[in-house]
C-alpha cells in the first residue's frame, strides 16, 4: 500500500485514502474457495495518524459538505423519499416507514427488489462562495456504494465502480450559483452479472454463493463489500447509495488533500524517526515554496523544514529524527504495557499566504514479523516481535459491524473493541470480504492497544507459509503444512474435546465453531412460530450448510440435548447449549495453541498466536462470532477472557496421564503456587485438595508444571470416579498475583454421576455505576449462565462453573438500568436447568 499516488484529474487511486492521513489496511480472508477474500495479510492493526485540518488565516480553501437530505427514487420513479447522506437505499427506506427492519424473519429475501433496481441520489444546493475567488472548485466523494453515474448541473463528471476509492471531480468550469447534483446508481447485482457475461478468457469461481447463503452471484466481478451478496454468517444487501462524506472543496494555489506519518526505529543510529507523508494539489502554474513545523511538545521536539510543492499533484516526504536524550514511550500491546501516544502538530506556511495545521497522535513501535529455523524442527518460525520482544498474538478476526454501514457508529465500534481488549485480546485480524474500515476504528485500537500500518510486514495471502510460498512461486505445494506460516482449521464432525484433531501449527489464524445468539437478540428479528430450531426461521438463519445439525451433533458428544414438551423451552435451552458447546470447544484448541508455544513436538509447535473465528455478528444469526449483533457477550466471550487471561493453568490428558501448563504472557519468571481441587459432582466439599508452592513459570512461555497419572489421583481422592468427579485448578502468587480458576473434565458431562439438580438464586445490589449479584447454589452448578434479556451490559464472569455455595459477580451496564429492571430481567441456567 506504500507508494499510492493518485491520479490526474477525476477518478481516485486504486487504493482508498483514510480520511485522517492513514493508508487504507490489508485486508485478509476465511475458508478456501471463496474467491476475492483470500488474499491476506495478518494485521498488525497499529495505525498512527488521526486528525483533523484547521486553517488559520483568510485565503484558506473553503470546505462545504452535501451531508444531510437527499431526494432518493427508483429506476421508474415509482418510489420517491428522502434519504440521509451519509446512508444507503436500505436504511433510507427503513427511517420513512416504507419497509420494515431488513433483518426481521425473512426480509433478507422478501427485499431483494431493492438491489435489483437502479437507485439515483440528488439534490439541488447553493454554492456557498463566491465562484470567481477560487481557482479550483472539486467536488469530492469519500465514498460511493458503487457503480454510479455522477453528474452536476446535467452534466456528466464521470463514473464509479469501487465502493472504497475517493472520487474527486473537477467542476471549476460547470458550478454555478445554484447546482443540482446526481448520483446515478446501477444495481451491483446486474453490473456484476454483466461483468461476468463480458469475461471470457477462462473461469472465475465461485459463480454463485451456495444455495443455503440465499445470496447473490459474481461478487467477485465487483470491488465492493464481497459479503453484501452474501456469506456463511451473513446476509444478502447490495447496497446502493452514498455511504461516506460528499463536499465542496474550493481552493487558491495549493490544498493538502492526504497526510500520513509513520514511526520507525533506526537500528544503526539507534533513534526514532518519523516520516510524513503530504499530498497537494497545486494549481499554480509555478512551485510554490515555504517552510513545514513539526511541534511534538512532550518530546520537547520542533523542526522546520524548507519544502518546495510542484505543480500539479505530488507528495513531499519529511523525514523528522526525534532526539536521542528525548525519552520516547513505546506503544504496546494490551496486557504488555502502556499504550503511550504524543500530540503532534505539523504547520504549513507556503509563500502563498495561508497557514494549515494537521493534528495527529504519533505512536512509536517496531514490529517485525519473524521466520527463521527452529532448532529440532523442520521449517520456519512465524511470530511477531513488538518492540524486540516476541509476543504470543491473542485475538479473533473483525467482520464488518452492520450490512448497512451508515448504522456503524463510533460508539457502536468502541463497544465491540472494547469488548475484545476487556477479554484480553491484543490483536485482530481484519477479513478481507468487508470494507476498509473507518479512521475510528484505528483510532480505538491504537487507544486500547489492539494490534496494524503502512511500514509492516505483508504477506501475500493467508493462509500462507510465508517465505516457504514466495520460495514455491506463491504457490504452496501444500498449503495447510504445520511447519510454516499461519493456518485455518475447521473440524466440525470429530470431538471438539480431543485436543490430538488440532494441527500444532506456528500461527493459528482460524478456527472456530458456531452456537445461536441468545433468545432475546432473536426475539427483536422473529416471531412466536420462529422459536423453534427447526423451525423455516432457524433453517433461514442458517446460512452454514448443515451448520445447525453440525451443533446438535457436537453437543450431542458430551450433553444430553434437550426433550422439554415445552417448545420454547427447548428452543432456549438449546441455544443455551450451542454457545456452552462453542465456549468449551474453542477452549480447548485455544489452550492447546497456548501451551504449544514452547515447545516443538516430532517437528511442530512453537505456535505463536491465536486468532478465532470469528468476534462479531453483523446480524442476529448462528455464527462463529463470541459477540452478538448489539455487542452482548456471549458464552464464549467470557471463556476467552479466561483463555486468553496473561497467567492460565492448561490442563490435558493424554493416554491416562494429566498435564497442566503454566502459561504466561507476564515479563519475568514467577514463583507460584499450583492449587488443584478435585470435587465429586454430588457436594460443594472437595474432596481433596492439593497444593504445589514454588512452581516456577517463566516469561512468556508455557512450562509443564504438574503431571500425574488420572488413576493415581483418583486413588488419591476417596471415593472418586472419572464420571464421578471433577478437577479445578489455579494458579496464585504474591501480591494477589491469581490465574482464572480451570477446569478438566473426566468424563461427558451426560455421562456424569451424582450431579443434582440445583436451587440457583441471585440478590442484586448497587455500587457506584455497576451492579453485584450475590449468587448462591444448593449443588454444583455447572456452566452457570446469567441472563439479563436486553439490559445492554457485560457481567465480569459467566458459563463458569459453581463449586462454592456463593459467588459473587459484577454486571457492568452499557445503558442505565436499575436493580429492579435487573432483578426482573434476570434468567440463572445451568446444565441442570436443560431438560
Amino acid at each position: 500500500m506504500a507508494g499510492r499516488r493518485r491520479r490526474r484529474g477525476a477518478a481516485a487511486p486504486p487504493e482508498p485514502p483514510a480520511r485522517s492521513g492513514r493508508r487504507p489496511c490489508r485486508l485478509s480472508g476465511r475458508r478456501a474457495g471463496a474467491a476475492m477474500g483470500r488474499a491476506a495479510l495478518l494485521l498488525l492493526l497499529l495505525v498512527a495518524t488521526a486528525g483533523r485540518a484547521g486553517v488559520s488565516a483568510a485565503g484558506g480553501p473553503e470546505v462545504h459538505s452535501l451531508r444531510g437530505s437527499w431526494r432518493l427514487g427508483n429506476g421508474n420513479g415509482s418510489v420517491v423519499l428522502r434519504g440521509e447522506v451519509p446512508g444507503c437505499v436500505h436504511t433510507a427506506l427503513h427511517r420513512r416507514g416504507l419497509i420494515q427492519d431488513p433483518y426481521y424473519r425473512f426480509n433478507d429475501v422478501m427485499y431483494r427488489w431493492i438491489s435489483l433496481d437502479n437507485w439515483t441520489y440528488s439534490r439541488t444546493f447553493k454554492t456557498p462562495f463566491d465562484i470567481r475567488k477560487w481557482q479550483k472548485v472539486n467536488l469530492v466523494f469519500e465514498g460511493v456504494d458503487t457503480v454510479a453515474q455522477i453528474l452536476i448541473n446535467n452534466i456528466t463528471l464521470g463514473r464509479t465502480d469501487n465502493m472504497f476509492n475517493r472520487y474527486s471531480f473537477d467542476i471549476t468550469s460547470v458550478i454555478k450559483e445554484v447546482n443540482f447534483v446526481e448520483v446515478r446508481f446501477l444495481s451491483a447485482v446486474s453490473y456484476a452479472a454483466e461483468q461476468s457475461r463480458c469475461h471470457k478468457a477462462y473461469s472465475i469461481p465461485p459463480a454463485c454463493p451456495p444455495p443455503v447463503q440465499k445470496g447473490e452471484c459474481h461478487a467477485n466481478f465487483i470491488r465492493k463489500e464481497q459479503c453484501s451478496f452474501s456469506w456463511d454468517w451473513g446476509p444478502s444487501f447490495p447496497t446502493q447509495g452514498i455511504w461516506k462524506d460528499v463536499r465542496i472543496e474550493a481552493y487558491n494555489h495549493y490544498h493538502l488533500i492526504y497526510f500520513s506519518l509513520t514511526s520507525f526505529f533506526v537500528k544503526s543510529a539507534q533513534q526514532w524517526s518519523l516520516e510524513i507523508e503530504s499530498i497537494f494539489d497545486v494549481v499554480s502554474s509555478k512551485p510554490i515554496a515555504g517552510l513545514v513545523t513539526v511541534n511534538i511538545p512532550k518530546l520537547q521536539m520542533q523542526q522546520t523544514f524548507s519544502v518546495k510543492l510542484q505543480p500539479g499533484e505530488g507528495s513531499i516526504v519529511l523525514l523528522v529524527n526525534i532526539n536521542k536524550s528525548s525519552a520516547v514511550e513505546a506503544w504496546w500491546p494490551n496486557g504488555h504495557g502502556k499504550q503511550t501516544g504524543y500530540n503532534m502538530t505539523t504547520t504549513f506556511i507556503m509563500e502563498a499566504g495561508y497557514q494549515i495545521e494537521k493534528f495527529s497522535k504519533a505512536y512509536f513501535r517496531t514490529v517485525e514479523l519473524v521466520q527463521e529455523p527452529i532448532p529440532g524442527s523442520p521449517g520456519l518460525s512465524f511470530y511477531f516481535k513488538i518492540n524486540g520482544r516476541p509476543i504470543f498474538l491473542k485475538g479473533s478476526n473483525w467482520i464488518p459491524a452492520d450490512s448497512f454501514q451508515d448504522r456503524v457508529t463510533y460508539d457502536t465500534l468502541w463497544l465491540l473493541l472494547k469488548s475484545a481488549a476487556d477479554a484480553n485480546m491484543n490483536a485482530l485480524r481484519v477479513w478481507g470480504g468487508g470494507v476498509y474500515e473507518q479512521d475510528e476504528f484505528y483510532n480505538i485500537c491504537d487507544e486500547i492497544g489492539i494490534m496494524e500500518d503502512k511500514s509492516r510486514p505483508f504477506i501475500a495471502s493467508s493462509p500462507t507459509n510465508g517465505l516457504e510460498s514466495v520460495k514455491e512461486g506463491w504457490l504452496s505445494q501444500n498449503p495447510y503444512d504445520t511447519h510454516y506460516g499461519d493456518t485455518h482449521f475447521y473440524d466440525y464432525s470429530n470431538d471438539c474435546w480431543n485436543w490430538t484433531v488440532y494441527p500444532k501449527t506456528r500461527f493459528a489464524s482460524e478456527y472456530g465453531f458456531q452456537s445461536w445468539p441468545s433468545f432475546s437478540t432473536i426475539k427483536k428479528v422473529s416471531s412466536t412460530e420462529d422459536w423453534s430450531y427447526t423451525s423455516n426461521f432457524s433453517l433461514h438463519r442458517q446460512h452454514h450448510e448443515n451448520g445447525n445439525d453440525q451443533m446438535l451433533q457436537q453437543i450431542g458428544h458430551h450433553f444430553k440435548l434437550p426433550q422439554s414438551t415445552d417448545p420454547i423451552k427447548k428452543f432456549k435451552d438449546t441455544i443455551y447449549l450451542t454457545q456452552v458447546m462453542q465456549a468449551q470447544c474453542i477452549k480447548t484448541e485455544t489452550e492447546f495453541y497456548r501451551f504449544s508455544q514452547s515447545e516443538i513436538i516430532k517437528g511442530e509447535g512453537h505456535t505463536m498466536g491465536a486468532l478465532y473465528w470469528q468476534l462479531n455478528d453483523i446480524w442476529q444469526a448462528p455464527s462463529w462470532a463470541s459477540l452478538e449483533y448489539g455487542g452482548k457477550w456471549k458464552l464464549l466471550h467470557y471463556f476467552a477472557q479466561n483463555f486468553f487471561a496473561p497467567l492460565l493453568p492448561v490442563a490435558y490428558e493424554d493416554k491416562g496421564v494429566l498435564y497442566i501448563y503454566g502459561v504466561s504472557d507476564l515479563h519475568a519468571d514467577r514463583k507460584l503456587t499450583l492449587r488443584v481441587v478435585v470435587h465429586a459432582w454430588s457436594s460443594l466439599e472437595p474432596v481433596c485438595t492439593l497444593a504445589k508452592d514454588g512452581v516456577t513459570v517463566k516469561a512468556q512461555s508455557a512450562v509443564l508444571i504438574y503431571k500425574e497419572s488420572i488413576n493415581n489421583l483418583l486413588e488419591r481422592c476417596r471415593n472418586c470416579t472419572r464420571k464421578s468427579c471433577v478437577i479445578t485448578f489455579c494458579l496464585v502468587g504474591e501480591g494477589g498475583l491469581q490465574s482464572p480458576m480451570n477446569h478438566h473434565f473426566l468424563s461427558s458431562l451426560k455421562d456424569a454421576v451424582g450431579l443434582e439438580k440445583t436451587h440457583l438464586s441471585a440478590s442484586v445490589s448497587q455500587r457506584d455505576d455497576v451492579y453485584i449479584f450475590v449468587l448462591q447454589t444448593t449443588a454444583i452448578a455447572p456452566f452457570v449462565s446469567l441472563d439479563v434479556g436486553r439490559i445492554k451490559g457485560r457481567f465480569s464472569d459467566n458459563g463458569f462453573l459453581m463449586t462454592e455455595k456463593k459467588k459473587v459477580v459484577v454486571f457492568y451496564p452499557w445503558e442505565p438500568t436499575s436493580v429492579e429492571e435487573l432483578e426482573e430481567s434476570l434468567t440463572l441456567t445451568s446444565l441442570v436447568d436443560v431438560v
